[in-house]
């Protein structure tokens, strides 16, 4: 197993975030090690945690559960909706210290007051935010939004009901007592304009000479010899380009079925039926044990065998790569031990790639490139995706664009504008403060605060 290096700002985070019970919404651009901290604080915390995020896959991700399976909360707009809690779910959440929450700008404001509502009964504590369990969030506003609901009465329940349909809306987020911390060194990007850049994207602040670096930098023709990913709006565009990119090459295609045991709902970590030639462009989708890989390692396929191998040449070398497991975990309360156990209930077999001449962008969230064509066909459709799309790149000399960007392309969520500004105006120093206080602040309801 790789070991998880923090840095002094990381561990100066981590170490709050261990001694304290107060609640935490751990914060920062694209490439300040958000993954990375929550990964060691669950590896290393001493407190009985448990781990969960709003979709499958970001909990496989992070070895938890999804927020419903975990709370075992029906699906869809919750509004008032009576929660049937069984004796051992009961159990199993008065065992928890700390509850942590990744993806949290995924999370509706419904849920995150269902997420309070459930543990407050479980814990038959219902004066008290989240039961008296510590919530630890990890996310960024300005990357994934939460899915607005299409049926026309939930709409219209969020639209009565909340200010807006993020988390930071919740009736909860409102009354309880929570710090905003905000990771600030970022290691993706070393070059200083480059990251100015990025923040004004990210801030929807961008003006003309930046955009101007943007769209010069991005004209340049891309290398016929050079293997690079494209990152597309859209998963039609992305299977569109895979198949064309395929099917060019010679020989027969290789088909690698997955074997999966138990039940997994929805997305899968990895292709049912994956699709493979010789000369393939892939990409790996877990780290390596050994180091020789990272999620998001593009490479070549130079051999399939019958033996469910497939060698891959990363950067020169060749490895032999073999099918991985993918757990989907459950957490339980043991009654002998009077502990919080974690258990696999479902296993996912594959082999760790997919093809990669195109990704869409929302599935290289959280990877690094050193170059990448960025496709955003005729029009941005989310807040956030040309930021995303162009912060997983090192440098302004690795980017590509399919055509110029435009203004319409850079938008932010006026509500994400709202919460962070007001996180800013409670962050800016005071006089005769410390400098140390920089980059955190606390939101709470003066009327009724949380607990300690």
């Amino acid at each position: 197993m790789r070991k998880i290096k923090l840095t002094r700002e990381q561990l100066e985070v981590y170490e709050r975030l261990e001694s304290t019970r107060e609640h935490f919404f751990v914060t920062g651009r694209a490439g300040t090690g958000k993954s990375t901290l929550l990964d060691h604080f669950a590896k290393s915390s001493a407190k009985t945690i448990a781990i969960c995020a709003p979709t499958g896959v970001a909990a496989l991700n992070v070895g938890g559960q999804t927020i419903h399976s975990l709370l075992r909360l029906p699906t869809g707009v919750l509004a008032d909706e009576p929660l049937i809690q069984r004796k051992t779910l009961k159990k199993m959440l008065r065992t928890l210290n700390t509850l942590i929450i990744d993806e949290i700008s995924m999370v509706s404001a419904d849920l995150m007051d269902a997420v309070d509502r459930a543990l407050r009964q479980a814990r038959d504590e219902p004066h008290l935010a989240f039961g008296g369990v510590q919530l630890i969030m990890f996310g960024d506003p300005y990357q994934l939004p939460p899915v607005m609901p299409r049926d026309p009465h939930e709409k219209a329940y969020f639209q009565d009901t909340y200010k807006s349909i993020w988390f930071f809306d919740a009736d909860v987020w409102q009354k309880t007592h929570v710090h905003v911390i905000e990771l600030r060194e970022i290691h993706r990007q070393k070059d200083g304009h480059f990251k100015d850049i990025l923040s004004a994207v990210r801030n929807g602040t961008v003006d003309a000479n930046m955009a101007h670096a943007l769209n010069s930098a991005g004209a340049r023709a891309v290398p016929s010899k050079q293997r690079i990913i494209t990152l597309a709006t859209t998963n039609r565009v992305v299977n569109e380009i895979n198949a064309r990119e395929l099917a060019k090459l010679p020989g027969d295609v290789f088909h690698e079925h997955a074997t999966i045991t138990g039940t997994f709902n929805g997305e899968t970590p990895a292709e049912k039926v994956l699709k493979l030639k010789v000369g393939a462009q892939v990409m790996f989708l877990r780290n390596d044990a050994e180091g020789r890989w990272v999620n998001g390692t593009l490479g070549e396929v130079t051999a399939i065998s019958k033996t469910n191998a497939v060698t891959v040449r990363v950067d020169g070398k060749e490895h032999r790569v073999r099918p991985v497991t993918w757990e989907r975990n459950q957490y339980f309360y043991d009654s002998e031990n009077r502990t919080l156990d974690k258990k696999p209930v479902a296993e996912f077999v594959q082999l760790p790639l997919q093809l990669a001449w195109a990704i869409t962008i929302h599935k290289s969230q959280g990877h690094t490139y050193d170059s990448a064509v960025i496709n955003l066909g005729n029009r941005v459709f989310s807040a956030g995706q040309t930021y995303v799309a162009l912060s997983r790149l090192r440098s302004l000399e690795g980017l590509y664009l399919t055509r110029p960007l435009r203004p319409g392309d850079i938008f932010v969520d006026h509500n994400v504008t709202r919460f962070m500004q007001q996180h800013l105006r409670l962050n800016a120093p005071k006089a005769g403060s410390s400098d140390e206080s920089a980059n955190e602040h606390s939101t709470k309801n003066a009327d009724k605060p949380g607990p300690d």
